[in-house]
């Protein structure tokens, strides 16, 4: 078996982190890896259910998922986090502790995550009515020297996958030399659909999961950008 690693995605609201892990997820298991995902909104609910939005308490999330995710990748699994994990220090800790890590900087600019928001919440921030809300009344600090620096709101969501593949492969994380090509936007996937085609299946399951209602519209419909590639949204109850 492959050794296990933890992928960790951290960016501001809306910055298109669940998508991209959900995504990479999907192509991982298609090379036959075992993965889990390890994302903000469904460890809220569960994991760390009761935590707030101070300091102390979102480093306290960002510990309790590291601390799963290290068990995972100790267990050859490919683990993926997807929180906005704030704070530099925080995640710091977490690759000092966990060794085999990446860390990927989902960078979008602040108008185009305000412009995915269906939901308002950022407009609900401006207005003060969310208090400790990440990228307005609170700091989001980004990462000095992440593995990866994805830019959605100028790459396609393939080509940041592919950018997160190269960075596996390139410190051995996916196995055999010969397994390691990365597949990039409008090439075919082993199981014959495109690359435009597996993001649309990712997203359509991924909107079941949440009986109809996923990372987009309020219908559970991405929101697309200005040249025509959707990113999601946040999720109904993501931390902010």
């Amino acid at each position: 078996m492959c050794p296990g690693c933890v992928v960790w995605l951290t960016g501001l609201p809306s910055a298109g982190k669940s998508t991209l892990a959900r995504l990479l997820e999907t192509e991982l298991r298609g090379r036959g890896r075992r993965v889990e995902c390890l994302d903000g909104d469904a460890v809220r609910l569960r994991l760390t259910k009761g935590l707030g939005f101070s300091r102390e308490d979102r480093d306290e999330n960002v510990r309790r998922v590291a601390f799963v995710a290290q068990l995972l990748a100790r267990n050859e699994v490919i683990a993926i986090a997807a929180l906005i994990s704030p704070y530099r220090v925080a995640r710091e800790e977490v690759r000092a502790e966990i060794g085999r890590f990446i860390e990927v900087y989902v960078k979008c600019d602040v108008a185009e995550c305000i412009r995915r928001d269906v939901k308002g919440l950022y407009r609900r921030a401006l207005a003060g009515e969310i208090k400790e809300f990440t990228g307005i009344s609170d700091p989001y600090e980004p990462p000095l020297a992440p593995e990866v620096v994805v830019e959605t709101d100028r790459e396609a969501p393939e080509e940041s996958v592919g950018k997160i593949l190269d960075a596996m492969a390139s410190r051995g994380y996916l196995g055999p030399a010969e397994e390691r090509a990365v597949r990039r936007a409008g090439e075919v996937h082993p199981d014959g659909r495109s690359g435009k085609q597996l993001t649309r299946d990712v997203r359509s399951t991924q909107a079941g999961r949440d009986g109809g209602v996923g990372n987009g519209g309020l219908d559970g419909s991405p929101v697309a950008d200005a040249q025509g590639v959707q990113w999601a949204g946040p999720a109904p109850g993501d931390p902010p």
